[in-house]
C-alpha cells in the first residue's frame, strides 16, 4: 500500500480537565526536579574526578584507568563538593515541601505532560530506582482521566461502556495526550467509526519494555475482569515502543495464564522497532568505542545516562520468547501471538514513492522498514505478519504515522473485517 501523507482535521482530543488522581502536586514536580539538578551536579563532579585521576596518574592511553579516588588534597576537595551538595539538596527539598499546600490543586497541563514524559523516556528507570516523583506511574485513562479499575467506579466514569475495548499504547518519551495529532486521534476516530471504547495507557516509557509489559498485562486482567459489561473483543494499537510493550504484556499474560488474551482479537502496531532501532543501535556503538580509552571513558558514561527503555530499542528486547520446543543453550522459540490474536503492522518510508524506498533498510527516519514490518535474517525471530496484514505508507515520517488520514483509513479497513 503506498500513498502521500494527507492531513487532517477531524477527531477530538482524548484529554480534558482531569481529576486529583490525573494530576500531582506540582510540589512533587519541583522536589523531584531539584532532586535531579543535585544528582546530575554530583554526576558530573564523578566524571571529573575520575578524569582527574586519571591524567594525573598518566594513564595508559588503551585500556582500565586508574581505580579509586582521587587522594591527598585533590581527594579532600572532591568529598567536600559532595557534602556541600548534599546540604544543598536537602535544604532545597526541605524549602519546596513548604510550598505544597500552595500548589496542590493545580491542573497539569499538555505542555507539562509532555515534557514530563519525555524525561522520563530518557532518565524512566533512574527516576523509579532514586524514588522521584516525577516518575510517571503505569494507569488506563479515558478522556484524560485516571481510571479506577473497580466495576462501580467504571460504571461512574463510563455511562455508557462498549463490549469493544479499544486500548492506544504510546511510544518512547511520549504520553496519552500525544494521540492527538493536528486534530486527528486515532483512537477518537475509530471509536466513533466502529463503536469501541477508546481507553489510552500512560506509562513510564524510560522503565524496561519486560517490566512494562508485566505491568500492562496485569493492568489488562484487571480491567477485562472489572469492565461493566462482558468484553466480547479487545483490540490495541501501538505506536513505536507501544508495540514492543504490548508483545511483551501478550507474552506476559499467556505464561501467567491470564484471561484477557482469550478477549484479544487484533493488534497493530504503528511504526514499531520489532527488530531494533537505528539511533540506538549508533549510541550503543560510540558508548562501546569512548569506552576503550581511560580518557574518553569517562565522558563515555554521559551515555549511560539513557534509560532501560531506549537501550531495549536496540534489538527490539521484549523479554525471553520460550516455548516447549525451546532447548537448553539454543536460541529462543518463534513468538507467536494469543490463540485467536491477529497481528498487523503498519510502516512508513520518509521517500515519496516505492522507487523512492526501493530498500527495506529505509524507513520512517528512526525505525528501518524491515523492523516496522517483524523482519530478520533469522527466521525465528520473524513476526507472523502475511503480507496481507501488512502496510507501506511513503512520504512520511515515524510521528506522522499518528495524523495520517491513509493510515486511518487502513485501520479502519482492518478492524471491519472481523
Amino acid at each position: 500500500m503506498s500513498t502521500e501523507r494527507s492531513s487532517d482535521t477531524t477527531g477530538n482530543s482524548p484529554c480534558e480537565p482531569g481529576d486529583d488522581l490525573s494530576h500531582p502536586p506540582r510540589s512533587a514536580d519541583l522536589i523531584g526536579t531539584s532532586r535531579l539538578i543535585i544528582d546530575a551536579f554530583d554526576g558530573v563532579t564523578d566524571i571529573v574526578e575520575v578524569m582527574h585521576r586519571n591524567i594525573s596518574g598518566l594513564a595508559p592511553v588503551i585500556g582500565p584507568g586508574r581505580p579509586g579516588p582521587t587522594r591527598g588534597v585533590t581527594g579532600l576537595v572532591y568529598r567536600n563538593i559532595r557534602r556541600v551538595s548534599a546540604l544543598t539538596g536537602q535544604g532545597l527539598e526541605f524549602t519546596l515541601s513548604r510550598f505544597a499546600p500552595m500548589l496542590a490543586n493545580q491542573e497539569s497541563t499538555a505542555r507539562r505532560d509532555a515534557l514530563l514524559a519525555a524525561l522520563n523516556g530518557v532518565l524512566g528507570d533512574y527516576l523509579v530506582a532514586s524514588a522521584n516523583p516525577l516518575a510517571i506511574p503505569m494507569e488506563l485513562r479515558y478522556s484524560g482521566r485516571r481510571l479506577m479499575l473497580e466495576h462501580q467506579a467504571l460504571l461512574a466514569t463510563i455511562p455508557h461502556p462498549s463490549n469493544r475495548l479499544l486500548v492506544m499504547v504510546h511510544g518512547l518519551c511520549m504520553n496519552d495526550r500525544q494521540w492527538l495529532r493536528n486534530g486527528h486521534d486515532h483512537g477518537k476516530a475509530l471509536a466513533h467509526d466502529l463503536g469501541y471504547t477508546p481507553l489510552y495507557l500512560r506509562y513510564n516509557s524510560g522503565r524496561s519494555v519486560p517490566e512494562n509489559g508485566r505491568d500492562f498485562a496485569l493492568l489488562l486482567e484487571a480491567l477485562v475482569s472489572q469492565w461493566p459489561v462482558p468484553v466480547e473483543k479487545l483490540v490495541i494499537v501501538g505506536h513505536s515502543m507501544g508495540g514492543l510493550v504490548t508483545r511483551s504484556a501478550c507474552l506476559e499474560a499467556q505464561h501467567a495464564g491470564y484471561h484477557w488474551p482469550a478477549r484479544l482479537r487484533e493488534v497493530i502496531f504503528l511504526g514499531t522497532p520489532h527488530q531494533g532501532a537505528t539511533l540506538e543501535q549508533l549510541g550503543s556503538g560510540l558508548e562501546c568505542l569512548l569506552g576503550i580509552s581511560p580518557y574518553s571513558a569517562p565522558i563515555g558514561r554521559l551515555g549511560n545516562v539513557r534509560s532501560a527503555g531506549i537501550r531495549d530499542l536496540r534489538e527490539g528486547n521484549i523479554g525471553q520468547v520460550t516455548g516447549p520446543e525451546t532447548q537448553a543453550g539454543t536460541s529462543t522459540a518463534p513468538e507467536t501471538p494469543p490463540r485467536g490474536t491477529r497481528y498487523y503492522a503498519i510502516a512508513a518510508t520518509t521517500g515519496s514513492s516505492p522507487a523512492a524506498a526501493s530498500t527495506l533498510a529505509r524507513g520512517d527516519g528512526l525505525v528501518p522498514l524491515r523492523s516496522a514490518l517483524g523482519q530478520h535474517r533469522d527466521p525465528a525471530r520473524c513476526l507472523p505478519i502475511p503480507d496481507s496484514r501488512q502496510a507501506v505508507f511513503h512520504g512520511l515520517n515515524h510521528f506522522d504515522l499518528l495524523d495520517s488520514q491513509p493510515v486511518y483509513q487502513c485501520l479502519l479497513g482492518w478492524l471491519t473485517e472481523h
